[in-house]
């Protein structure tokens, strides 16, 4: 009877997955309103109904009432997120909270089927995480003394790594994570964050050769640490994630071809330096040469992968629990096993439109110093994803990197789920300045019926630091009260200061 459930709920599953996909691509077309929001109630249904599917069969499976009490703890998880991020923050993207949930939840079923203890943390820690988080949003919009924190951003961040090289505990090969008041943390996931903020301030201050030196300079120390520690995985995100925002902060391709450069080097220079590099590359090159040895995970991944098939062998019906790794750096290929191919190809649809949401968000912000934020934070969410089933279906090198929210890791949830927090603070600070554009253009209409003057004599847009006033062939105008102040002035592009001032 098990094995009955369990063939036809794959199927729906995969069926239902794939709509869901299609929705997260189909969305953002459509202009209509209405029609979004029958799109967004389609795609929640579908997840909803995956989730209750899941936790059907593991019921059945395992005929344990913690089973039930789990599965409706997370149902009402989910419907706390969409409280917060559909009527607290009623701008916020949907799109990126049905995503965040939909990997979240994908997580749980998976991690639940491997070892319920450890879903069970993972649901604590992600609870934890999104209470602590629920003022991220509205901090990013108000609090502008965030780019004021430059070098506390890099001290912090370079702090952190330096304690887990002096007082961590060595796990696969390299110092990762240290242990205070019983609760281990693995800082590296922690300061990719600040690492991003530090970077986005200092390009934001300026673009000039010398502080490009001081950037990078300081850049390298953070992936220095890393490398001694053998955190190479690490070390390749806070690296690319750098180049990146970097090229994209000057626009010059010398800095791109570069770092291209230098991080070939490097490459060739570790795999000469680190013995796990080259057996990881060994590994890669040909697992079935060493199977029993260190091309034993990749090979397993492998079998896995390929015993699923496009449609999974059904839940419990495979054996995702002899996959070295297999809840955290190899949850991709446990997966695939018991769920399919297809439904693999699904979660990788659904990470690439994460992937597209940050950088539209990015490139619709016209303040550059939360332009470079976003962007940051999309390649570090990108570039872990691609590290991190580029390794299961041995397409590079693995990087024992974790799967962002689909993986068991306490430290990789909780700084995901604070990365996308960051974004939805930072797509509702756009919508803040379309409306502010559409205020300020019906202000402009308006006062020149009536000869009225809003704010005290001026309006100013605070996403450039520019006074509305009155234009004269496509420049502002000065215009001076009755006691000789300026009421209105223009400043050219984005100033190096572009903090909201108050109007009196």
């Amino acid at each position: 009877m098990l094995h009955i459930i369990t063939e036809l709920s794959k199927y729906v599953m995969i069926l239902l997955f794939m709509i869901y996909t299609y929705y997260s691509f189909a969305i953002p077309g459509v202009k209509k309103e209405h029609r979004q929001r029958r799109m967004y109630k389609s795609q929640t249904t579908c997840m909803m109904l995956i989730h209750l599917d899941a936790f059907l069969v593991l019921f059945t499976a395992q005929k344990e009432i913690k089973i039930l009490i789990f599965y409706a703890a997370q149902i009402a998880f989910v419907l706390f997120l969409f409280l917060i991020y559909r009527v607290i923050y009623k701008n916020a993207a949907r799109l990126v909270v049905n995503h965040m949930c939909m990997l979240m939840i994908i997580g749980f079923i998976i991690l639940t089927r491997l070892e319920f203890d450890s879903a069970l943390k993972q649901f604590e820690i992600a609870v934890i995480a999104t209470v602590v988080t629920i003022f991220i949003p509205q901090l990013i919009r108000k609090l502008k003394a965030l780019r004021r924190f430059t070098w506390v951003y890099c001290a912090v961040g370079i702090l952190a790594l330096a304690a887990v090289l002096a007082l961590g505990r060595m796990t696969g090969g390299a110092y990762l994570s240290f242990t205070v008041a019983g609760i281990t943390f693995q800082p590296s996931e922690f300061v990719k964050i600040l690492f991003v903020f530090y970077v986005a301030c200092m390009l934001y201050q300026s673009t000039d050769f010398r502080q490009i030196c001081i950037t990078t300079a300081a850049a390298a120390v953070h992936v220095l640490i890393l490398v001694v520690s053998t955190d190479l995985g690490a070390a390749l995100i806070f690296f690319i994630t750098y180049i990146i925002m970097l090229y994209v902060a000057t626009r010059k391709p010398v800095y791109l071809a570069g770092g291209l450069g230098v991080g070939c080097l490097a490459a060739l220079v570790s795999t000469e330096v680190f013995s796990q590099v080259r057996v990881r590359v060994e590994a890669w090159r040909d697992p079935f040469a060493n199977i029993s040895g260190s091309g034993w995970q990749v090979a397993q991944s492998l079998f896995a992968i390929g015993t699923g098939g496009w449609f999974g062998l059904g839940l419990y019906q495979g054996l995702p629990e002899k996959i070295p790794v297999g809840s955290s750096d190899f949850v991709f290929a446990a997966i695939v096993e018991e769920m399919g191919g297809a439904f693999g190809i699904c979660i990788i649809l659904v990470c690439l439109s994460c992937f597209l949401m940050f950088l539209n968000i990015a490139m619709q912000i016209r303040d550059p110093f939360y332009r470079l934020i976003a962007l940051g934070l999309g390649c570090v969410y990108g570039i872990q994803v691609f590290l991190n089933i580029g390794g299961v279906i041995k397409f590079i090198p693995s990087t024992g990197l974790t799967l962002p929210l689909i993986s068991y890791g306490g430290s990789s949830v909780f700084c995901t789920i604070l990365m996308f927090a960051i974004i939805q603070g930072l797509y509702i600070f756009r919508k803040d300045e379309g409306e502010s554009d559409e205020h300020i253009q019906f202000g402009e209409k308006k006062g020149k019926k009536s000869g009225e003057r809003m704010d005290g004599g001026r309006y100013r847009d605070y996403r450039s630091g520019q006074s509305a006033g009155k234009k004269e062939n496509g420049r502002t105008s000065e215009k001076k009260d009755k006691t000789g102040r300026t009421t209105g002035r223009s400043r050219s592009g984005f100033g190096q200061d572009d903090d909201i001032e108050e109007i009196w």
